[in-house]
């Protein structure tokens, strides 16, 4: 009998390491206007779970109202998703992630949906620590109403056609998370394509919630002179706290670098992200240096990208309320509804 072995078939090299093709990972045809930041943003997240080997069919896709919750439509075609009204997508994200656990949440929302209606939600959501990758795609105005200052429009920041100047202070997503306690903040420019990537990568390995507030030009309403989040004010004023590697975790890879010139952030699955400095002297995992430099980025109108805070794994919503391992979705009723003992043992237990 012959022990010859057969050599294993070869694999395309543009398969991922589940066999699947970038092209698997993509979604519907954009119908957002040519240029804007928004797909760019998606190429990004279907690069990165191409890149990470995501199953699609294990992701929720969650969305609220206006351009940027459009997105969801254009990545991960066999994904499950639900699109919500103006402001509540925080929420719906919350009941989801309760309702199943197996489930990766992807949430894209916009600056309208999360920093005025959607506020509230959007702050209770990170308290509560709900695993999500929230993405912001941040463009300063109302896209879909004809290009009104959003709340995350900069001061002095100038309206396309009448002039019209923003002389409210902006909210800074990216402040307002850490300060509730979010364990994985970011920030970067939607035209930055591989920081962006590296950011959702690491990101999705991350439990709990990750905020990633990325500046998203509009190209219709807010991408003219005057504007601070225009294409070439961004270009022209990003400044990287440090260039970003994300390692996965079931890679087996070795870094090698000289001493003093990157640093390294675990991840609670093990996998790394690995900054090599640029210029700053920043430590992503001090809550108060991060707090400090966003405020003074504010001050001085600086658009400083890449990771703003770490704070490293922490119980999740789900753990908090020590819930059964078991998806609630898929529970039978006699695991759901009491017994009439039980039921009378829990009215007693409020007397």
């Amino acid at each position: 009998m012959s022990t010859e072995t057969k050599p294993a078939p070869k694999r395309n090299a543009k398969e991922n390491r589940i066999g699947l093709l970038l092209a698997d990972y993509k979604g519907g045809k954009s119908t957002l206007c040519a240029g804007c930041g928004h797909d760019a943003i998606t190429s990004s997240i279907v690069k990165a779970c191409h890149e990470l080997g995501v199953e699609a069919h294990n992701v929720a896709k969650l969305s609220g109202i206006g351009c940027s919750s459009k997105t969801p439509a254009y990545f991960l075609n066999q994904a499950h998703g639900f699109n919500s009204v103006h402001g509540r997508m925080a929420t719906i994200a919350t009941g989801a992630s309760l309702a199943n656990r197996t489930l990766s949440n992807i949430g894209v929302s916009g600056d309208g949906d999360t920093a005025s209606i959607g506020l509230g939600n959007f702050l209770h959501m990170v308290r509560r620590n709900v695993p999500i990758v929230y993405i912001v795609e941040n463009n300063g105005c109302y896209g879909l109403t004809k290009g009104q200052f959003s709340a995350t429009a900069d001061k002095g920041s100038v309206k396309k056609g009448n002039a019209k100047i923003n002389e409210l202070p902006p909210i800074d997503i990216c402040s307002l998370a850490i300060q509730m306690g979010c364990g994985f903040v970011a920030r970067s420019f939607s035209g930055d394509t591989n920081q962006v990537r590296n950011l959702i990568k690491a990101a999705m390995s991350h439990n709990g919630t990750a905020v990633l507030d990325i500046i998203s030009p509009c190209v219709t309403f807010n991408n003219h002179e005057g504007s601070t989040k225009s294409v070439t004010y961004a270009r022209e004023n990003e400044d990287p706290l440090h260039d970003i590697d994300f390692i996965p975790h079931f890679e087996q890879i070795e870094v090698d670098y000289d001493p003093g010139t990157s640093t390294q952030v675990t991840m609670h699955d093990g996998s790394k992200i690995t900054l090599n400095k640029v210029e700053h002297d920043y430590d992503p995992t001090d809550k108060m240096e991060a707090l400090k430099l966003l405020d003074n980025a504010a001050e001085e109108n600086n658009f400083f990208t890449g990771l703003m805070y770490y704070g490293g794994d922490k119980p999740s919503l789900a753990h908090e309320l020590n819930m059964v391992p078991e998806a609630l979705a898929t529970l039978p009723t006699e695991k759901l509804r009491p017994t009439t003992a039980q039921f009378h043992e829990i009215m007693e237990s409020f007397k």
